[in-house]
C-alpha cells in the first residue's frame, strides 16, 4: 500500500460504492463521536454523492491510536487526507465539533475548494462561550451528553462505556473549547447552517454569524429538534444536499 493510500483508508471511511459520483461529501462528526454516525446519511445519498466519513483517532478501528487534542493539528491531518481526492469537488458536512473542524479544513484546502460548507449544530468560529466540560469531574461530564441525547447515550450508565467514552468526550471538548479561529481568515465558497430548533447550544445570533466567514453566499435551515436533530431528518438532509448540489435523485 502506498504511502497516500495509507493516509487515506486511515482518515476516511467509505459506507457504499459510489464509482461513478461527480461530488464527494466529506463528513466530520461530532465531539466524541465516530465515522459511523454518517452511515444513514451514506446510505440516504449514495451512488449519486460519494460520502466519505472522516475517522478520528481513538475510537472504533481507531482505538488503540492517541486522540489528538489540537483542532488545528487535527484539521491539519485532515485535510492532507482530503487533498487526495482529485477528480472530484469536495464538499463539506460538519456536525457540532465537525462544523469547526469542516471550516479549518476548507481554510487549508485554499484555491481547491470546497465547493460548499455545511455547517451543522455549531455556532459560527467567531462566537465563543465560556464553556469548561473539559476540566469537569466525569459525572458532569456525562450529564451534559446525556442532556444532548446524542447516539448511544442510553447506554452511558454502563461503567465499561463511561470508561470507554469519557477520554474522547474530555479529549474532544478540549479541542473545542481551547479553539480560537484566525479573524483574517475568509472562506469563498457558499455556507448552509443548519440547526435543531430546540438547540440550546446554539443561538440564532450565533447562527447568523457563520455568514461573516464567507465571501461566497450563505443560508440558515433549521428543522425539528435539538441538538442531535439530524438522527431523525436523515432523509430530508438528503434532499437538501442534493438540492444545494444540483445533484438529482436516483429513481
Amino acid at each position: 500500500m502506498s504511502e497516500s493510500s495509507a493516509l487515506f483508508r486511515t482518515w476516511l471511511r467509505r459506507f457504499r460504492p459510489a464509482d461513478d459520483a461527480a461530488t464527494a461529501l466529506v463528513c466530520l462528526p461530532h465531539a466524541g463521536g465516530s465515522a459511523s454516525f454518517y452511515f444513514p446519511l451514506a446510505r440516504a445519498l449514495a451512488p449519486a454523492i460519494d460520502v466519505l466519513a472522516v475517522q478520528y483517532p481513538g475510537r472504533q478501528d481507531r482505538r488503540h491510536e492517541p486522540n489528538i487534542d489540537s483542532l488545528g493539528e487535527l484539521a491539519d491531518r485532515v485535510a492532507d487526507a482530503v487533498a487526495l481526492l482529485d477528480g472530484q469537488p469536495v464538499v463539506l458536512f460538519g456536525h457540532s465539533m465537525g462544523a469547526l473542524l469542516a471550516y479549518e479544513v476548507a481554510l487549508r484546502m485554499g484555491d481547491a475548494g470546497p465547493a460548499h460548507l455545511f455547517a451543522s449544530g455549531r455556532r459560527a468560529p467567531s462566537r465563543y462561550r465560556d464553556d469548561r466540560f473539559h476540566l469537569m469531574s466525569d459525572r458532569d461530564v456525562l450529564a451534559h451528553v446525556r442532556r444532548l441525547g446524542g447516539p448511544g447515550s442510553e447506554l452511558l450508565d454502563d461503567p465499561e462505556i463511561q470508561s470507554m467514552v469519557l477520554p474522547l468526550f474530555r479529549n474532544d471538548y478540549r479541542a473545542v473549547e481551547t479553539y480560537r479561529h484566525d479573524p483574517v481568515a475568509v472562506l469563498d465558497c457558499p455556507v448552509t447552517v443548519l440547526n435543531g430548533d430546540r438547540d440550546t447550544l446554539v443561538s440564532s445570533e450565533e447562527a447568523q454569524a457563520w455568514a461573516g466567514h464567507t465571501r461566497g453566499p450563505s443560508d440558515i435551515v433549521v428543522l425539528p429538534g435539538g441538538h442531535f436533530y439530524l438522527a431523525d431528518h436523515t432523509e430530508r438532509i438528503a434532499q437538501l444536499l442534493r438540492g444545494r448540489l444540483s445533484v438529482p435523485s436516483l429513481p
